[in-house]
C-alpha cells in the first residue's frame, strides 16, 4: 500500500501545479459571481448581456468541472487507501491509473494559454488560383474540418458560402463553438497545398492546388478590440448567389471595409441587414485581432495594411501522388494516410503544433 500512497502523493503534487496554472480558484470565484448575476431576473431586461453572461458562465463551468471532479476523486482515494488493506490494492491501483490518465489530459489544457485560446473561432476557407481544381480542393478542406468538428463535439454554423460552378467552393465561412475552439484551430491558419492526379484533366496530369484557411477568434462587442466608426465604410446590397440559408432579394447583405488596413468582410446569410452587420463586425474584430498578433502591434491603430498572413508559404502539404504523405512544414509532423487526414483525423497535426508552442 505504501507504493500506492507514494503514487498518490506524486499525483497530488502534480495536480496542485496544474490547478494553480489553470487559475481554477479565480475561475470558481468568477463562476459564483456570474451565478448571482444570472439568477437576478432583472438581467433579462438586456437580452444580449444576459445571453453573453450565460455563455461565459457555461464556458467557465466546462473549464473547471473536470478539474474539480479530479480534486474530489483524489481526496476520496486518499481516504480509501488509509482505510483499506492489501486485498483492495489492485482495485485502488486501477482507480489511480485512471486519475493519472485524467491528469495527463488536464496538463494538455496548459497548452491553451494564448490570449484568445478560450474563444470560439471563425474559420474561412478560400480557394486559390486554378479554377475548378482549386475550388474542389477548398471543398475537400471544408469537409475535412466539418468531420473534425463532428468528432470533437464542436458546433459549426455556416455564415457565408459560395459554391463553385462545377465543383467545390470558392469560399466558406463558419463560426465554430466549443471549449478552446480557437486554441485548437489556430494551428490551421495559413495556406494548404494539395498535389494529386487531376480528376478534372482529360490527361489525368498531376496538379498542384492551393487554399487559404483563416482562423479568427470570435470577439464580441465591448471587448478589447475597439474599432472607430470613422474607420469603417459600410455598403449594403442585394443578397444572392450560390449557397447559404435565407438568401433573399432585399438589401440585407452587408460589406464592411476597415479603411486603414483595407480589410473587407461581407456577410449575406443572415435574415436581416442588422444581423448581417453584427456578424460582419464580429468577423472584422477577429481579423483585426489576428493581424495585431501577426504584426506584434500594440493596438489596432498601429496595424499596417497588407501585412496579414495570406498567400505566402504553405503550412502543410497534402501529397496524394506520386506517393501518399501529409506533412506540416512548421513542425515536421507527418501522416502517411492522406485519406484519413482528409476525413478529419487532424489531431496529430494540432497536438504537435500546440506542443511546440508551449
Amino acid at each position: 500500500m505504501q507504493e500506492l500512497k507514494n503514487r498518490l502523493s506524486d499525483l497530488e503534487t502534480e495536480f496542485l501545479k496544474v490547478y494553480e496554472k489553470l487559475n481554477i480558484s479565480d475561475k470558481l470565484t468568477e463562476i459564483a459571481e456570474l451565478e448571482r448575476e444570472v439568477a437576478n431576473p432583472d438581467i433579462w431586461k438586456n437580452v444580449e448581456e444576459a445571453t453573453a453572461k450565460n455563455q461565459q458562465l457555461s464556458h467557465l463551468q466546462d473549464e473547471t468541472a473536470g478539474v474539480e471532479l479530479l480534486r474530489t476523486q483524489i481526496a476520496d482515494l486518499r481516504e480509501l487507501i488509509d482505510l483499506s488493506d492489501e486485498t483492495m490494492e489492485e482495485e485502488l491501483s486501477e482507480q489511480l491509473d485512471a486519475m493519472e490518465a485524467e491528469l495527463g489530459k488536464l496538463k494538455k489544457s496548459l497548452r491553451f494559454n494564448g490570449h484568445y485560446d478560450s474563444c470560439n473561432a471563425i474559420i474561412r476557407i478560400t480557394s486559390g488560383a486554378g479554377g475548378t481544381e482549386a475550388m474542389d480542393w477548398a471543398g475537400m478542406l471544408e469537409r475535412m474540418y466539418l468531420r473534425y468538428f463532428e468528432r470533437k463535439g464542436f458546433k459549426a454554423t455556416c455564415l457565408e458560402k459560395t459554391v463553385g460552378e462545377e465543383a467545390g467552393i470558392k469560399t466558406a465561412v463558419y463560426e465554430v463553438s466549443g471549449l478552446n475552439a480557437y486554441g485548437f484551430l489556430k494551428s490551421e491558419h495559413g495556406v494548404h497545398r494539395l498535389v494529386r492526379l487531376s480528376p478534372f484533366n482529360a490527361n489525368n496530369l498531376r496538379q498542384t492546388s492551393f487554399a487559404l484557411v483563416e482562423i479568427l477568434p470570435v470577439i464580441k462587442a465591448g471587448d478589447e478590440v475597439q474599432i472607430n466608426d470613422k474607420d469603417l465604410r459600410i455598403d449594403v446590397y442585394h443578397s444572392g448567389g450560390h449557397g447559404g440559408q435565407s438568401v433573399n432579394t432585399t438589401n440585407s447583405a452587408v460589406r464592411i471595409t476597415h479603411i486603414p488596413t483595407n480589410t473587407v468582410v461581407a456577410i449575406q446569410n443572415e435574415r436581416s441587414q442588422l444581423q448581417n452587420k453584427e456578424k460582419a463586425m464580429e468577423i472584422l474584430r477577429g481579423k483585426l485581432a489576428q493581424m495585431k498578433m501577426e504584426q506584434h502591434a500594440e493596438s489596432i491603430d498601429k496595424l499596417r495594411a497588407g501585412e496579414s498572413a495570406g498567400w505566402g508559404q504553405q503550412i502543410r502539404n497534402y501529397v496524394l501522388q506520386p506517393y501518399k504523405l501529409v506533412k506540416d512544414t512548421r513542425t515536421g509532423y507527418e501522416e502517411t494516410d492522406p485519406e484519413a487526414v482528409l476525413d478529419g483525423k487532424i489531431d496529430g497535426f494540432i497536438d504537435s503544433y500546440l506542443e511546440n508552442m508551449i
